[in-house]
């Protein structure tokens, strides 16, 4: 199948080299390939007869006319001339669009790709025991667990546990201080009675144990200490339970909660944070032929560095020592987002088994970075002005000046007490124009860079200060 790649002057050569070895008729539309107007492509077509176009996917003009007369679809390309190869080798598994740059639909494809292959995965899986049909242990893919503390404190509990679930977590664990009674457990698990899902109850005292026996369906943690006053009864109930090691052995625990009768057993021998022993204590994570716990929260949480690298870094670690749950947790601002991160880096090492490294898997945590850099061709141009310094004069907006903050997922700009919200930047900046809200152009290039770092901030999950740097 012939394609005509109809591009621009500048990103000639570019085209040229990504689109090698594929059946491909490369042709120059003009200066750049974005402006081409559609008797501009129909002329193309009918000088180099083929079965299919790729415009630019940066083209926004209408080709549904040229399609009818010429009788062969025209389909967006991606959006930089780089990536023309990827999509070339990949055109018969994509469902190419008139309106989506094919960068996107090939993201798309292969992320669901990804994700089918998972749930195949798990699907095909054994386990060493299952939980409301969780399926832990075995060949099992891991499962995050993300960790509550002081749960019968929260206010707005119910929106967090929801929060955790729809981020991924298959497990949400809510922790009981000391300071606890047997009356906030019954009250923090009924308020969560709506909510379906597995929950663990994390907690030493035997008293906040026993009250957690009827809704939990984990529980963390098990010691000599508590042991001979709750195993019994979360063997009867046909609970699961966290074993750690205190003053005895983990080994030793874990005797004991079998004697007791517990089936159910995950194996926790404490992950130490980085400057604590983190290499010293990965030596406890022997196999046991026992689900193993690994606790990656406690390094993420202390440790100032973005948690996207933290937590895949600890995925793979927990990959290789065959851990079947993993616990994350976000308990500060800088680990915000990190339950979706790890599960995100869990799914990449559970692709990972037929091949030696988790790259090229169809997902990724590339979040400020990016895998590639695209080679853009040069600008072109005649003359040039140097930028003057912005006056520190301000000639303010007759119409009034506007403040711009975040709520929610949405950015908000308010002129005059009335809000303007939207999620895009430019939709919140049209909406302001369309109702004559901005008279000033200078005032409108400041408004269109606030706006957009009012965007980058919900993005990025970070907070947002009009005016302040980004």
């Amino acid at each position: 199948m012939t394609i005509l790649l109809p591009t621009g002057s500048l990103a000639y050569q570019l085209v040229r080299e990504s689109s090698k070895g594929f059946d491909v008729v490369i042709t120059v539309s003009g200066k750049i390939a974005a402006f081409i107007t559609p008797a501009m492509l129909k002329e193309l077509i009918i000088k180099n007869p083929c079965e299919m176009v790729l415009v630019s996917g940066m083209c926004t003009a209408d080709f549904t006319d040229v399609e009818k007369e010429t009788g062969v679809p025209v389909f967006r390309g991606p959006r930089h001339a780089a990536d023309i190869g990827l999509v070339l080798q990949s055109i018969d598994k994509i469902s190419l669009s008139r309106t989506i740059p094919a960068d996107e639909m090939l993201y798309e494809a292969r992320k669901n790709d990804a994700c089918s292959r998972l749930a195949q995965k798990e699907r095909d899986s054994y386990s060493d025991f299952e939980i409301k049909g969780l399926k832990i242990g075995g060949n099992s893919g891991m499962k995050v667990l993300a960790e509550i503390m002081d749960a019968h404190k929260s206010e707005d509990l119910k929106e967090t546990v929801t929060y955790f679930f729809e981020s991924g977590a298959d497990i949400v664990d809510l922790g009981f201080g000391f300071d606890a009674s047997t009356d906030d457990v019954k009250r923090t698990f009924e308020s969560l009675k709506d909510i379906d899902g597995i929950y663990a109850a994390d907690t030493q005292d035997a008293r906040l144990i026993k009250a957690a026996l009827p809704y939990a369906d984990i529980f963390l943690s098990l010691h000599e200490g508590n042991i001979p006053l709750v195993a019994e009864e979360i063997a009867a109930a046909k609970k699961a339970a966290v074993i750690v090691p205190r003053e005895e052995s983990l080994e030793n625990n874990i005797k004991e909660a079998q004697k007791a009768g517990i089936k159910k057993i995950i194996a926790d021998p404490l992950l130490q944070p980085v400057g604590s022993g983190l290499i010293n204590s990965l030596s406890g994570f022997k196999d046991r032929n026992i689900p193993l716990f690994f606790g990656a929260g406690n390094v993420t949480e202390l440790i100032d560095a973005d948690s996207l690298g933290v937590n895949a870094l600890l995925a793979g670690m927990a990959k290789e020592i065959g851990a079947s749950v993993i616990f994350t947790s976000e308990h500060s601002d800088k680990t915000t987002g990190s339950v979706s991160e790890m599960k995100r880096a869990v799914s990449m090492m559970d692709l990972m088994t037929d091949r030696p490294y988790p790259k090229d898997l169809g997902l990724s945590l590339f979040s400020i970075k990016e895998k590639r850099r695209r080679r853009t061709p040069p600008l072109s141009y005649d003359s040039e002005i140097p930028a003057e310094k912005m006056p520190d004069k301000i000639d303010y907006d007759p119409l009034g000046n506007l403040r711009i903050g975040t709520e929610g997922d949405y950015i908000v700009a308010v002129h005059n007490n009335t809000a303007f919200k939207g999620k895009k930047w430019e939709d919140v900046f049209y909406t302001l124009i369309k109702n004559n809200r901005i008279s000033l152009l200078d005032h409108a290039a400041y408004l269109g860079k606030e706006l957009y770092k009012a965007e980058l901030s919900l993005k990025f999950k970070r907070s947002f200060d009009q005016d302040g740097p980004f």
